[in-house]
């Protein structure tokens, strides 16, 4: 009698988490951090509670250089997917692992500081 055993090999996946800061100061404007997240798993499922694990444990309280006391929390983990390409080349200078697509340049401006050239 022969058994086969079937060994799923782990693959990456890549995590897009958004963490939200919040204060108890009167007139702070809260900050979003947006994270991408290289995760090993062996399926898609087990990606998605790595992350979701992992976004639960960023969560942090500080005090800040004014005194106040911010805390940075998971507000969502917004996507988890296969990476584009799951086999990298230490050769290789570029390597592609996630994309995403839309359609309203002007909302993702809005909020991108990066490209509304604001400080954060």
């Amino acid at each position: 009698m022969t058994t086969e055993t079937t060994n799923k090999l782990e693959s990456f996946y890549i995590a897009i988490i958004l963490y939200k800061s919040s204060s108890d100061t009167p007139d702070y404007q809260p900050l979003y951090q947006e994270s991408f997240v290289l995760i090993k798993a062996a399926s898609l499922e087990s990606a998605k509670d790595k992350a979701l694990n992992h976004g639960n444990n960023e969560s942090v309280s500080y005090t800040n250089e004014n005194g106040e006391t911010i805390t940075w929390t998971l507000q969502q983990v917004v996507d988890v997917n296969s990476v584009l390409y799951d086999d990298f080349d230490s050769s290789e200078d570029v390597v592609d692992l996630y994309t995403r697509h839309f359609r309203n340049y002007e909302a993702y401006r809005s909020f991108e500081p990066l490209l509304s050239q604001e400080q954060y």
